[in-house]
């Protein structure tokens, strides 16, 4: 097979007037996506896509510092195509001003149908924030008929900032439902959307049901998309993130997704491979992951370490194993009678290529004799055998 067309996708890049790493990443990691090309059979990146929030406020500096990046990293032959979503609103006359910024800068409409090798390119700008209202989900519908019309069993990439709800990992906070039923009828679809910095190498930031929906991660921090951990939804390392996509389609119209990490420069593994795109039958990125899935195991003989921290513990253990990297993990502390003292959710910082090969974390304890409990817990929900030990705190001499 050989490649027919390759493009970057990519989100959330925030550059900002005061400055900040986003340029240099943003830089590199393109100039990593051409060098990737020139090393191949077919040594072209078609297309770059910026699915929104590529600026931090919108301004008219930072629309112009993005502008120059594009014209200084990428060759002539590569198109650049942006939409814009509520941060490129931030700045002065809000929507308006922004529409007029980006005309005026890019030279390009805000929503734009197009074809790349032959095959065909949505993009939409979203609206009041992060919605799609009804004159752009009609266009849209005419968008799509006019794409399925050239060929059923080809893949249509469609592009808008804020992921579909329902799909990705990070569309239950970061979701909006106003083209989901639109994208029903087309399961040729992969749509590529950002919003909530999500990692892309969590094996959730693929989703097929009725087409494919991709998320498309970040330059500037990451967020997670759940509430019980110990740290909140943004974690201490947020902000060692520079992840995007780099998409390959062949002349057999199946589709290679390659997560990208620019930090290291290195890709994640697994790719994600979409052999028939417009056959719902065949796809395998779906919610049975959640039926299927293995458990994850610390290595054997592992066992929690604790060290006596001012005003409790310090709590440290080796990371699990298993087909996947562990999402997260559960730490019990239970009192000699067993009675729960203590629960905390801690994530793994599985969304750095280099994971940390220990979690350390301090726990506020009273002096007395505990028993401290550890599960890994899976993407899918799938929970490990714990690890445990007992323990003795002892009071502190005045």
């Amino acid at each position: 097979m050989a490649i027919l067309c390759r493009f970057a996708a990519c989100s959330d890049v925030h550059y900002k007037a005061e400055g900040g790493p986003e340029r240099e990443r943003f830089e590199k990691g393109m100039r990593d996506a051409l060098r990737y090309a020139s090393g191949s059979a077919y040594p072209f990146l078609d297309a770059v896509f910026v699915v929104g929030d590529f600026a931090n406020s919108g301004s008219e500096s930072e629309m112009r510092l993005f502008r120059q990046s594009l014209d200084t990293v990428l060759p002539a032959r590569t198109r650049r195509i942006l939409t814009m979503a509520s941060h490129e609103f931030k700045s002065e006359g809000g929507e308006q001003g922004a529409h007029e910024r980006f005309a005026r800068i890019f030279g390009q409409e805000p929503d734009l149908h197009t074809t790349i090798g032959g095959l065909h390119f949505i993009s939409v700008t979203t609206e009041n924030g992060c919605r799609i209202g009804e004159k752009k989900q009609a266009w849209l519908k005419e968008a799509l008929k006019a794409a399925a019309a050239d060929s059923a069993k080809k893949p249509i990439f469609v592009f808008q900032h804020p992921h579909l709800s329902g799909t990705v990992y990070g569309s239950i906070n970061w979701g909006e439902d106003d083209i989901n039923a639109i994208l029903m009828d087309y399961p040729q679809v992969v749509d590529f959307s950002g919003h909530s910095h999500a990692p892309i190498n969590d094996p959730r930031s693929i989703h097929q049901r009725y087409f494919t929906s991709v998320g498309t991660g970040s330059f500037s921090y990451f967020e997670l998309d759940e509430f019980d951990m110990y740290t909140g939804t943004v974690p201490p390392d947020a902000h060692e993130c520079a992840q995007f996509h780099i998409v390959e389609v062949a002349d057999d119209m199946s589709v290679r997704i390659l997560p990208y990490d620019v930090l290291t420069g290195r890709f994640f593994e697994p790719c994600y491979e979409i052999r028939t795109p417009w056959d719902p039958d065949s796809f395998v990125y779906t919610d049975a992951r959640y039926r299927s899935a293995s458990q994850p195991r610390f290595p054997q003989g592992s066992k929690p370490e604790i060290r006596p921290a001012e005003g409790g513990v310090t709590v440290r253990f080796r990371q699990a194993q298993g087909e996947e990297r562990p999402d997260s993990y559960t730490v019990t502390v239970k009192t000699g009678e067993g009675t729960v003292k203590k629960q905390l959710a801690l994530f793994s910082s599985y969304y750095l290529y280099n994971m940390p090969a220990f979690i350390e974390c301090g726990i506020a304890l009273e002096p007395g004799a505990y028993t401290l409990q550890v599960r890994a817990n899976s993407f899918w929900r799938t929970v490990s055998e714990p690890i445990c030990t007992q323990f003795r705190l002892e009071k502190e001499r005045i």
